[in-house]
């Protein structure tokens, strides 16, 4: 990996690419920084310093934000509405069938949706800046600080809509720094951003926990933290790189007196097919009853049992229900994502075929035989990698947004991987020799 930057470096045009990103990068850390008009900025910082490493219902939206939405920064929202934009356009693709047509019509159609997915996220950014101003001012943002209901002095109401106002613009700004690194950087914008905001988060946790250690002044906890680390990210590289290759052989047509087809080739199907989406969806899932029972009043018996059962990340319901959201959105999602018969049909189009099974509906049931029996390990994987926070919860005192495990390795691991994938594969552009030397 260290080989490939540093070849990109030498090459003229990539390395202006490079340059590129980095200065987009540093562009947005420093938004992330930047508080918005109208808030009290010495009482955030009171309170930040007080909630230490209990960062409550938000850690996971602050954790995607690079730690800007407890700073309540002109980027507090960072990311997440973009991502959930584009994860609730891509449900509902499934779904509306002007979205599947819009789906199949190549690079128009997805221009298309990814016009709407901006405009989506930018009523998201509407809907979730409203929401945080709100817990912001009923002191709800940090439950426990002394000065929480401090942190927006003037409650007027043009106050609180400059503060929408600023978050939203910072939002559509972040996605306009995720398309400029896309069109004229190296990557994938939005997963590079993702990657720095959750990046950024590292040292704070890492110096948590030695601080917190008391083994040799909490050097021992904090070596052993970093080799949990690196044990884990070899174990995701190999379960992500992990695929199962299907075999599809194309009979040979004669069109005229040319001959086509006659080629062997393979689906690749991923044993984590779904990806990071089943723990987003879960944690997701898992805030809603918690967040409504923040804000319900009164002293009802649900609610108790909410706060007892779903907001402690080492409690037992919370670990067994958030185990089994995962496994079971890895198979929804795989399930929506991929459509054996879709891919069944094309390749009897064009004349493919799996040996020894027989084009057409025989073939899709063999694709979702093999689906459902890789995507048992894939989901069970993802629920042991998600646990790995509540164990450095129980085991070192950490936060819940431990840094080597979760959400936080998942997207680490698989942007790095697939951003080091295009700076090879560009590298090979630019320096192919040919078959002669």
């Amino acid at each position: 990996m260290l080989t490939a930057f540093a070849r990109a470096f030498k090459t003229p045009d990539l390395r202006k690419k490079l340059l590129f990103t980095l200065g987009i990068i540093v562009a947005y850390r420093v938004g992330t920084h930047i508080p918005i008009p109208g808030v009290n900025y010495k009482a955030v910082q009171q309170c930040v310093g007080e909630a230490g490493a209990n960062q409550g219902l938000f850690g996971l939206v602050n954790m995607f934000s690079g730690g800007a939405l407890l700073q309540i920064t002109v980027f507090a929202l960072g990311i997440m509405p973009y991502i959930t934009a584009s994860i609730i356009l891509q449900l509902l693709t499934v779904v509306i069938p002007r979205l599947e047509a819009l789906k199949k019509e190549g690079q128009a159609g997805t221009t298309k949706i990814t016009q709407y997915t901006r405009y989506l996220t930018l009523a998201l950014a509407i809907l979730q800046g409203t929401g945080l101003v709100a817990t912001a001012r009923s002191g709800a943002l940090f439950s426990g600080c002394s000065v929480a209901t401090s942190i927006v002095p003037d409650q007027a109401i043009f106050t609180t809509i400059t503060m929408v106002i600023c978050m939203t613009a910072g939002t559509t700004v972040v996605m306009w720094l995720g398309e400029l690194i896309t069109d004229r950087g190296i990557g994938n914008g939005m997963s590079i951003l993702m990657f720095i905001s959750i990046a950024a988060t590292f040292p704070s946790a890492l110096w948590a926990i030695k601080k917190q250690g008391t083994l040799a002044g909490g050097w021992i906890e904090f070596g052993t933290v970093i080799l949990v680390g690196l044990v884990m990210v070899a174990l995701v590289v190999f379960v992500e790189q992990a695929q199962r290759r299907i075999p599809v052989q194309y009979a040979k047509r004669m069109i005229g007196r040319r001959s086509y087809g006659g080629t062997s080739t393979y689906i690749p199907l991923k044993v984590n097919q779904a990806g990071v989406i089943p723990v987003i969806f879960a944690s997701s899932l898992l805030y809603i009853p918690a967040l409504v029972a923040q804000f319900a009043g009164g002293n009802s018996g649900w609610k108790q049992w909410v706060q007892t059962n779903l907001t402690k990340g080492d409690h037992p319901v919370y670990i067994t229900a958030y185990f089994l959201l995962i496994v079971f959105f890895a198979f929804f999602y795989v399930a929506i994502s991929f459509n054996p018969e879709e891919v069944a049909d094309n390749m009897k189009k064009y004349g493919g075929f799996i040996p020894g099974i027989r084009a057409g509906r025989p073939t899709a049931e063999y694709l979702s035989y093999v689906l459902n029996r890789i995507t048992w390990p894939g989901s069970l994987y993802l629920g042991l990698i998600a646990l790995v926070p509540t164990m450095a919860l129980v085991g070192f005192g950490a936060s819940q947004n431990f840094p080597f495990g979760g959400t936080s390795i998942l997207i680490i691991v698989g942007v790095g991987l697939e951003t080091v994938k295009q700076i090879e594969s560009q590298l090979q552009q630019r320096n192919y020799e040919g078959f002669l030397r």
